[in-house]
C-alpha cells in the first residue's frame, strides 16, 4: 500500500474531527506519526524507511526494488530516484549552498536534495558511489515517485546499496 499526499489529508481530517492526541502509522516504505499539540494543532513526524531506488548498467547496481523504465538512462550511469512524490530543492534553505552539484562526488550516504510532502522535508541520499553528472529535476519542481532527480556516474568497484 502507497500513502499519497491526499490520504495524508484524509488521516489529519479524521483526526481533527476525533478526540485522539495522538496517530501512529507504519506502512511498508514510510512511518507515519502525527501528534495533537495542544490549541496550536498537529505536528507531524515522519521517517522514510525505503532505499532510494537506483538504477544503472546490471554491472554497475544491484538492487531489490522492483526496476524503474531505463529509456531516459544512458548505459552506466545510476539514476536517483525520490522516495516520496514531492517538491524536488537541491538546497536545504533558499539561498543555501545546494548539498551536491554536477562534478561532485558523492557515496551511498551522501544527501542529494530533499523532497517537501505535505510540508515535511525528506534527504534523498545517493545510494550509489560516483560522480554527479546532470539534474533532471530543476529546483523547486515537482517529482513524482519514479522521477529522475539527478545521474550518477559510479565510481568503479563502488557498488551501490
Amino acid at each position: 500500500m502507497e500513502l499519497t499526499p491526499a490520504d495524508v489529508r484524509d488521516v489529519v481530517r479524521v483526526l481533527d474531527s476525533s478526540g485522539l492526541d495522538e496517530l501512529h502509522l507504519e506502512l511498508t516504505d514510510l512511518t507515519l506519526t502525527v501528534r495533537r499539540e495542544g490549541a496550536a494543532g498537529w505536528t507531524a513526524e515522519q521517517r522514510v524507511l525505503r532505499r532510494p531506488q537506483v538504477e544503472g548498467d546490471a554491472e554497475t547496481v544491484a538492487t531489490a526494488e522492483p526496476e524503474a523504465p531505463r529509456a531516459d538512462v544512458a548505459e552506466g550511469l545510476a539514476a536517483v530516484h525520490p522516495p516520496l512524490p514531492g517538491a524536488f530543492y537541491r538546497a536545504p534553505k533558499p539561498g543555501a549552498p545546494p548539498f551536491v552539484d554536477v562534478g561532485d562526488l558523492v557515496d551511498e550516504e551522501s544527501v542529494v536534495g530533499i523532497v517537501e510532502t505535505m510540508k515535511m522535508m525528506t534527504p534523498i541520499q545517493a545510494g550509489v558511489r560516483g560522480t554527479v553528472v546532470e539534474f533532471r529535476v530543476a529546483n523547486g519542481e515537482f517529482a513524482d515517485t519514479g522521477a529522475i532527480l539527478l545521474l550518477v556516474e559510479p565510481t568503479p568497484g563502488g557498488g551501490t546499496r
